[in-house]
C-alpha cells in the first residue's frame, strides 16, 4: 500500500494514510480554521518547550512498516535530532501527536487514530475539535486484549489551558468551523 500512496500523492487532493483497515483518503484539503488551529497550537507549544524540540507541522509522515501503518499527524512534537532521517519519522520518536479534527472525516481523528497512535507507541495524543470547541488529551498507554490503548483521558474546552506532555498552553482564540 505504501507504493500506492507514493504513486498518487500529489496527484489527488487531500491526505492519504494507511491503517489496519486499508487506505484512508481525506478528500478535502484542510481549510483556514484547521490550518490556523494547527499553527497557533504549534507556536504556543514551541514557546514553552525547551530548545531542541519542535512542534512540527510539515512532512514527512510517521510510519511503522511492521504494523503496516502510515499516519500524518497535524502536529508532531519531536526532537530535532530525531528528524535527521531519510523518509518517514519513527513514530516512537514522537513525544506527542496532535490532530485538528477534519470537518470531512472526524472519525479518522476520534476513532482510527485513537486506536493507531498507541499501537505506534506515541505516548500522548491530543485532539482539537473546531466543530465543537472541545478536545481531549490521551496518554498512559497500557495493554488490553484488543491491543495497546490510552488509559488516561482529559477533556478540555476551548478557553481552558491544556497540558500536552510536560507543557501547558492556552486554548483561547482557537478558531471554530462555521455552520
Amino acid at each position: 500500500m505504501r507504493g500506492i500512496v507514493e504513486q498518487v500523492r500529489g496527484r489527488v487532493p487531500g491526505k492519504l494514510e494507511i491503517t489496519e483497515e486499508g487506505l484512508v483518503h481525506d478528500l478535502a484539503s484542510p481549510g483556514g480554521p484547521h490550518e490556523l488551529t494547527a499553527a497557533r497550537v504549534s507556536r504556543r507549544l514551541e514557546k514553552v518547550m525547551p530548545e531542541g524540540l519542535l512542534a512540527h507541522t510539515g512532512t514527512p509522515d510517521v510510519e511503522d512498516p511492521q504494523q503496516g501503518i502510515l499516519r500524518h499527524p497535524d502536529i508532531m512534537v519531536i526532537a530535532e535530532a530525531d528528524m535527521e532521517v531519510e523518509g518517514a519519522f519513527d513514530p516512537r520518536a514522537l513525544l506527542a501527536a496532535i490532530e485538528v479534527v477534519s470537518r470531512s472525516n472526524p472519525d479518522n481523528d476520534w476513532t482510527s487514530k485513537t486506536r493507531d497512535y498507541p499501537l505506534l507507541g506515541i505516548p500522548v495524543y491530543v485532539i482539537f475539535d473546531p466543530r465543537t470547541g472541545e478536545g481531549t488529551v490521551l496518554s498512559d498507554i497500557h495493554t488490553t486484549p484488543q491491543g495497546p490503548r490510552y488509559a488516561t483521558r482529559k477533556d478540555f474546552v476551548y478557553g481552558e489551558d491544556v497540558t500536552i506532555g510536560e507543557w501547558t498552553i492556552p486554548t483561547d482564540g482557537l478558531p471554530r468551523y462555521s455552520g
